[in-house]
């Protein structure tokens, strides 16, 4: 087991804290992820990246989000985890040259070539293995610390049990996905969108086939009928949240949240929770104790059900959502604090969603509680009272009589 604490004035503390790497699909997201408490975030270049359907990073992006990313003390990671064919190869190394020299911490690779060339341009980033290769037990992950890598990231379904035995076994850096969505298939194996969609989902354009509705048959006899919702393939959300103290014990060296593809709001929510649950663990471990209020505020995000995956058993049908019927609504998230007069308790707004007078708002924030309050004065930019606000972006100001301060969000929860 790896060493993770000490003992000091007395009480133990957690030394070797996790680092928490949150997912980012634009510039906007990847500023609010750092804010709320992650301590580095991965994102996906234009080239050479999966999810395609992202907005993904320009090179002058990656510049920006490192720039940005420093002031915090926080890293950025760029997955380079497409598996390369021929057409692929051109700009490779030129590509990996710029990440360096902007001062990318790290790239998530799949293909060997791409690991290879890598580490013989002698980059001063370091090189992790991307969860596209299923790394699940200790031998695999001893091959590629041999190779020179820094980081495996391990595959979804690679259980307590087993990450005990690679956290003992092993020396090598390991990052474990704690939230966010879960593949139906192994990591990196599935072929079903390029079978269906002539799609490659190992070169980003994964067209989730597995989500479409199926009419099923028995021989020749369709067994759903027009009256059945059709059948399709999807697992329920994966959250360790109520075994981040586990993790942390272990000595896992970063706790990963999926979702690229997110909403604003919903890296806000996560990342916020799990670092305010991480931090707390941390502080006084022998005296922790879990608080359901953690998995409340994940529920306020738009994700679909959750499940602990492989966690601590063999997922089963109940861990799936055959007809995807079983997905958490959002709580909207209706505005963004720019600035705030503690003088006139005047907040000033961008608007994200629609809300008006006499809807219950939550305010949420990186470092304090959650409160709500009705929404009793709303003025237009020119300070003219309105009732509705209900133009997307438009800047507004609320009256709140709590403090809040510059990036703090709210939700609407009622009326």
């Amino acid at each position: 087991m790896r060493n993770v604490s000490t003992i000091i004035d007395g009480k133990r503390v957690i030394t070797k804290k996790p680092e928490l790497l949150a997912p980012a699909g634009n510039l906007e997201k990847l500023k609010v992820a750092i804010m709320y408490g992650a301590d580095a975030v991965f994102v996906g270049g234009k080239e050479f990246s999966l999810r395609s359907l992202a907005s993904n990073f320009t090179l002058e992006d990656i510049k920006e989000a490192v720039e940005f990313a420093n002031l915090y003390h926080a890293k950025i990671h760029v997955t380079c985890n497409i598996i390369l064919h021929e057409e692929n190869l051109e700009g490779i190394r030129e590509y990996l040259k710029a990440l360096d020299e902007i001062g990318v911490a790290a790239i998530i690779v799949a293909d060997p070539y791409i690991m290879l060339l890598a580490k013989q341009l002698h980059l001063s980033l370091q090189v992790h293995v991307s969860t596209q290769l299923s790394s699940t037990n200790a031998e695999a992950i001893r091959f590629w610390q041999k190779q020179g890598l820094e980081r495996v990231v391990l595959g979804r379904e690679v259980d307590y049990q087993d990450l005990k035995a690679i956290m003992a076994e092993t020396d090598i850096e390991v990052e474990y996905f704690i939230h966010g969505a879960l593949c139906i298939s192994y990591s990196g194996r599935c072929m079903l969108s390029n079978y269906y969609s002539r799609r490659d989902a190992n070169r980003g354009g994964c067209s989730q086939s597995c989500r479409w509705y199926y009419d099923i048959y028995k021989g020749d006899r369709k067994i759903n009928t027009d009256e059945d919702i059709p059948f399709s393939m999807s697992s329920k959300d994966l959250s360790l949240v109520d075994h981040i103290g586990e993790l942390i014990e272990l000595g896992v060296d970063s706790f990963k949240i999926e979702g690229r593809m997110k909403s604003l709001h919903y890296i806000a929510t996560v990342v916020s929770t799990y670092r305010k649950l991480i931090d707390t663990y941390c502080a006084d471990p022998d005296h922790f104790e879990y608080d359901p209020k953690y998995m409340t505020e994940l529920n306020k995000a738009a994700n679909r059900a959750l499940t602990l995956g492989f966690y601590n058993q063999k997922p089963s049908q109940n861990d799936q959502l055959f007809n995807l019927r079983d997905e958490h609504p959002t709580q909207e998230f209706c505005m963004r604090v720019l600035h705030y007069n503690p003088v006139t308790q005047l907040a000033k707004i961008e608007q994200r969603n629609y809300f008006k007078l006499g809807d219950v708002v939550e305010f949420f924030s990186p470092d304090r509680d959650n409160f709500k309050m009705v929404v009793r004065e709303l003025y237009n930019e020119d300070m003219e009272k309105i009732e509705v606000a209900n133009h997307p972006m438009e800047v507004l100001y609320v009256k709140v009589e709590g403090l809040v301060k510059k990036d703090d969000m709210a939700r609407k929860v009622g009326k």
